[in-house]
C-alpha cells in the first residue's frame, strides 16, 4: 500500500518482439555482411543456371535425365549453406580449438586419395568416389585447413601480446604445416590445387606481418620448385602438354589445345548480350568439354555475352572487396589472416579459371568459385564465407 492508500502497480516494461530481437543493433542478423552473402548467393544462382544449360543435353553424362546435374548442384549448394551456417555458429575464434582435428582430417583425406580409395578423373588422381554420382576432392578442404592452421600458428603470440610480429621460428612452423599437404597433393599430381595453395601461403604470410625476407624467399622457392618439378618429371604428360599448348596455342588446336580453342570460340560468339540462356550453339552442340566444371565461364560468355560475363566478374570482385574490408577491420591478427587467406584463395582461383578459359593462363583444372559444378568446391567455398562472416561479426557495430 502507498501513502495514498492505493496498492502500488508494477511499472510496465515493454518487451522486444521476436522481430525486434532479430533487428536489434547487436543481433547476429545486423552484424552479418549482407553484400558478401548476396554476392555469393547470386553467383551460386547464376552457376546453377549455367550448369543446367551445359549438361541438360549431354545424355552420355546425365544417363538420360536432363535434371541430373541440376539436382545434384542444388543439393551441393544446400549442404554448403548448412556448412557455412555451422561455421558462423561455431565462430572463427572457437574454431582454433578444432583446427588440429580439422587439419588432421584434411591430411587423412588427401592420403586416402593416394590409397586404393582414390580415383582418377580427367587425368588427375585426386578424387574419392562415394557413390550415387557423388565424389569428393579432399584437396579443396586442405585450402581451409592451411588458412586456419597457419593463422593459429602465426597469430598465437601476437594476439597474446608477446610480440608485434611473428618471429622466424613461428614462420618456419607455419610453413612446415603448409608444406606437408602441398607435397602430398603434388604426388597425385594435382598441379592446379598446388598453385592455389602456394598463393594462399603467400597471402597468409603477407597478412601476418612476417619479415619480407620470408615473402621473397617463398617466391624464389616457388620458382625453384617449379623448375625442379619440371626437370624431375613429376608432372604427367597431359600436364606438360597443357603448358606447351599455353606457350604456343597453335601447337595442337585439335588435341591438347582443343578445350581452350573451343572455349574462346564460344565466348567470342556471345558478343555483347549473348545468344540467350539455353541457346548457345557451342554449349548445346557440346563442343567444349568439361563445360559444367572447369570451363563453365565459356557458357556465360556465349549465352549471357560480355555483359553477363562481366556481371559474374563484378560479383567476384564484390566478394573480394568485402573480404578485404573484413580483413582490415578484424579485431585480432587471427581474423585478419583468415580473411586475407580467403581473399587470396578466391582471387587467384578465379583469375586462373577465367584466364585459362580465355587462353591467358594454362589449363589446370580448377573450378570457378560458387559457379562451377562440384560438391567439394562448393562446400569449401561456403565454409570460407562462413569464416568471413564470423570475423565480421566480431567487429563493433560502428566499425
Amino acid at each position: 500500500m502507498t501513502a495514498s492508500g492505493y496498492a502500488s502497480v508494477p511499472r510496465y516494461t515493454p518487451q522486444k518482439s521476436t522481430l525486434g530481437k532479430i533487428f536489434a543493433r547487436d543481433s547476429v542478423f545486423r552484424r552479418m555482411d549482407w553484400v558478401l552473402l548476396i554476392a555469393a548467393l547470386l553467383l551460386t544462382g547464376i552457376g546453377t543456371l549455367l550448369v543446367y544449360s551445359a549438361t541438360r543435353g549431354r545424355t552420355n553424362l546425365t544417363h538420360g535425365d536432363q535434371y541430373y546435374f541440376l539436382i545434384r548442384h542444388l543439393m551441393n549448394a544446400g549442404i554448403g549453406a548448412a556448412l557455412g551456417v555451422g561455421t558462423v555458429v561455431i565462430g572463427h575464434r572457437r574454431m582454433r580449438d578444432v583446427v588440429p582435428f580439422y587439419y588432421g582430417l584434411a591430411i587423412l583425406g588427401i592420403l586416402a586419395v593416394l590409397s586404393p580409395l582414390g580415383s582418377t578423373v580427367n587425368g588427375a588422381h585426386s578424387w574419392i568416389v562415394v557413390g550415387g554420382g557423388f565424389s569428393l576432392q579432399p584437396s579443396e578442404f586442405v585450402k581451409v585447413a592451411i588458412i586456419v592452421g597457419m593463422a593459429v600458428v602465426l597469430s598465437a603470440r601476437v594476439d597474446a601480446g608477446d610480440r608485434e610480429h611473428p618471429d622466424h621460428r613461428t614462420v618456419m612452423q607455419a610453413l612446415g604445416l603448409a608444406l606437408l599437404p602441398i607435397l602430398i597433393i603434388l604426388m597425385m599430381p594435382d598441379l592446379g590445387s598446388v598453385m592455389v595453395l602456394g598463393a594462399i601461403v603467400l597471402g597468409v604470410l603477407l597478412a601476418s606481418g612476417a619479415s619480407n625476407r620470408w615473402v621473397f624467399g617463398l617466391i624464389a622457392s616457388g620458382i625453384l620448385g617449379a623448375v625442379l618439378v619440371w626437370q624431375l618429371g613429376i608432372l604427367d604428360k597431359y600436364q606438360i602438354d597443357r603448358f606447351a599448348a599455353f606457350a604456343n596455342p597453335a601447337l595442337d588446336p585439335s588435341g591438347v589445345g582443343y578445350n581452350t580453342s573451343q572455349a574462346r570460340i564460344a565466348i567470342g560468339s556471345g558478343g555483347l548480350l549473348g545468344k540467350g540462356l539455353f541457346h548457345g550453339g557451342q554449349t548445346s552442340g557440346q563442343f567444349v568439354p568439361e563445360q559444367q566444371t572447369d570451363f563453365v565461364f565459356s557458357v556465360a560468355g556465349e549465352e549471357l555475352g560480355f555483359v553477363g560475363a562481366a556481371f559474374i566478374i563484378a560479383l567476384i570482385g564484390l566478394i573480394l572487396w568485402r573480404a578485404c574490408a573484413i580483413a582490415r577491420g578484424a579485431t585480432d591478427l587471427y581474423g585478419t589472416i583468415v580473411a586475407a587467406g580467403v581473399v587470396t584463395w578466391f582471387a587467384f582461383q578465379s583469375f586462373e579459371n577465367i584466364g585459362m578459359t580465355l587462353g591467358i593462363m594454362p589449363v589446370t583444372g580448377i573450378p570457378l568459385p560458387f559457379v562451377s559444378y562440384g560438391g567439394s568446391s562448393m562446400f569449401a567455398n561456403c565454409i570460407a564465407i562462413g569464416l568471413l562472416q564470423s570475423v565480421k561479426m566480431q567487429r563493433p557495430m560502428s566499425a
